[in-house]
């Protein structure tokens, strides 16, 4: 079965950094892409990166990118998003996703993991 697991969040001042872990299992990592994706309550699901261990692919939504930086440890099998300059509004539930191939991801998106909160505070 295809597990991923995100963890890392927790509460941050504004201005703060987190790293955020998706440990998976359960599949080729090397096949597949990994997306990061945040809900914040009474919000759409947003998709923030995602990066492809099968072609190198890579892309970073234009609300995060220069302060998310998404990346893969293959010997791990585990994929990071590295956020700076946290900002109150980048509250959210962060979750990981994979999919076969390469970036973006697309719906349908059938394997998500369990996500992590994040909360900043001013």
């Amino acid at each position: 079965d295809v597990q991923l697991q995100a963890s890392g969040g927790g509460l941050v001042q504004a201005g703060g950094s987190l790293r955020l872990s998706c440990v998976t299992s359960g599949f080729t990592f090397d096949d597949y892409a990994i997306g990061w994706f945040r809900q914040a309550p009474g919000k759409e699901r947003e998709g923030l990166a995602c990066i492809s261990n099968y072609d190198g692919s890579t892309n970073t939504a234009s609300s995060v990118k220069g302060r998310f930086t998404v990346s893969t440890d293959i010997a791990k099998n585990t994929a990071y998003l590295q956020m700076r300059s946290l900002r109150p509004e980048d509250t959210a539930v962060y979750s990981c996703a994979a999919q076969k191939y390469g970036c973006p991801l697309v719906p349908p998106i059938h394997d998500w993991g369990r996500g992590t909160q994040v909360t900043v505070s001013s």
